[in-house]
């Protein structure tokens, strides 16, 4: 059976709490619409949208039970309907009760076995405890009658809140100093994790180090280019054999992982972003960290991002040098990207003419270069300098990042911090709020698998 997971936005949480534990203390029941990442061997449901069933619409409502019009179902059993998607039933326990009873059971099985046979796909739907505290505990139902436990289900806010349900393993040697500074819990909940990294040259090959070394349970290396002379200045954990041997990138870093011994599952993919299995395989992971400075490999980061429902990390540095030694600028920003939220696009890292720029530039190079000679396209920036201590500098802050948005330990709010931007010249860093949900993006959360993928006819 795969791992089954759940993915749910902090403004959707808050929706079923309100709604799950209202004041009278009685429970309550809601339904969701998901979007999911289907797979043999992980498989996500991901909230899209969610319907509330009305208390004066239940029959029996009181602090151990409730009975409510299943019909209130068909709306959202006609969207999924030929769509893949599937239908969530979410209900609370107002006593802290972590797990299913034999009232659930039976009633699981009579909702699901009719949702299953109407919607006719073989595909798992779920079912979701909201306890008092606001955990989740869930399952997945397949067929409408096998029950198979979530493993892990995530709230992606300004903070990100993971439940996960997997065996406790003790903390190797390697872990004992993180443990002391980041808790047995959050130390576990890493090693439960799995982190996609697109990028792996500058900054990508630092974050991955940073994250190895923390032990986090998986890592999905994305980048087509090899190992190249011109990266030895700057590419951790690689050489000049790597050049002779024409080694890709995520090879040399999968290889250095490797020889830590740490435990790590590695999965090194040399494939562009834009692919039908890099997609699949990023869209499994818990977070997303994007270690390119490409508009076209953001743009499509973020809109994956959105269609899943993934935390996203984006680090990117400028410096700006007169190739004899004069330097006038080193700086570089920290984005966290939560689904729902502001987009690098609407915080104007990057304009659409240099995506439509940079993907002409990828399909078509021939057509890319008379355009740009021609003066219809600006030039795309080939080779921008870069040094390692500034790498460094601003990798650091992206994995310090993640780590505060999984255990928070600032004085302030995390909600503060969406943007950390650095400047080096005259060292200091300054930190902003989200700003308004991307008008282009918003519309997208949670839908998850579709024909064709992130709505992109080349995938």
């Amino acid at each position: 059976m795969p791992d089954y997971s759940l993915r749910l936005t902090r403004a959707q949480h808050d929706t079923l709490r309100i709604h799950l534990l209202p004041a009278d203390g009685c429970e309550a029941v809601a339904l969701a619409l998901c979007g999911r990442r289907s797979g043999d061997e992980r498989h996500v449901f991901i909230i899209r949208e969610i319907v509330t069933v009305p208390y004066s619409a239940c029959s029996v409502r009181t602090p151990d039970r409730v009975t409510w019009p299943t019909e209130m179902v068909e709306p959202l059993i006609r969207k999924a309907y030929g769509q893949g998607q599937a239908i969530v039933k979410f209900h609370s326990h107002r006593a802290d009760y972590r797990q299913f009873s034999s009232v659930d059971d039976e009633s699981d099985e009579l909702l699901f076995s009719s949702v299953s046979s109407l919607l006719g796909d073989g595909l798992p739907h779920a079912s979701v405890i909201l306890l008092p505290d606001g955990t989740c505990i869930g399952r997945a139902v397949k067929d409408g009658v096998a029950f198979e436990p979530m493993s892990s289900i995530c709230v992606v806010g300004d903070d990100i809140v993971i439940w996960h349900d997997t065996p406790e393993v003790p903390v190797p040697t390697s872990g004992k100093r993180n443990q002391q500074v980041f808790s047995k819990g959050t130390i576990g909940l890493l090693r439960s994790l799995s982190a996609a990294v697109i990028g792996c040259s500058g900054t990508g090959s630092l974050v991955v180090e940073q994250l190895a070394r923390l032990g986090i349970g998986r890592l999905v290396l994305v980048d087509p280019d090899l190992v190249e002379e011109k990266n030895l200045n700057r590419i951790l954990n690689t050489g000049k054999e790597d050049v002779y041997l024409g080694k890709p990138k995520v090879f040399a870093l999968a290889s250095a992982i490797a020889r830590m011994g740490l435990g790590q599952e590695v999965l090194p993919l040399p494939l562009n972003l834009v692919s039908q299995r890099a997609v699949r395989e990023i869209a499994a992971c818990d977070v997303v960290f994007g270690c390119t400075d490409g508009a076209e490999a953001r743009h499509a980061l973020n809109r994956l991002a959105t269609f899943y429902s993934m935390p996203y990390f984006d680090v990117g540095i400028r410096l700006d040098a007169d190739g004899s030694g004069g330097i006038s600028n080193i700086s570089g920003a920290v984005h966290y990207l939560q689904p729902g939220g502001s987009s690098l696009l609407s915080r104007e890292v990057y304009q659409m003419e240099q995506v439509e720029a940079e993907e002409l530039r990828r399909t078509h190079p021939e057509l890319y270069r008379a355009r740009r000679d021609e003066g219809y396209l600006r030039g795309i920036d080939e080779d921008r300098p870069a040094v390692i201590p500034v790498n460094m500098f601003f990798s650091s802050l992206v994995v310090q990042e993640f780590l505060s948005r999984l255990h928070p330990f600032r004085n302030a709010p995390n909600r503060s911090y969406a943007i950390v931007r650095g400047n080096l010249l005259e060292p200091f860093l300054t930190n902003e709020p989200d700003g308004q949900p991307c008008a282009l993006l918003a519309r997208h959360v949670g839908r998850g698998d579709m024909e064709p993928l992130l709505e992109r006819p080349d995938l």
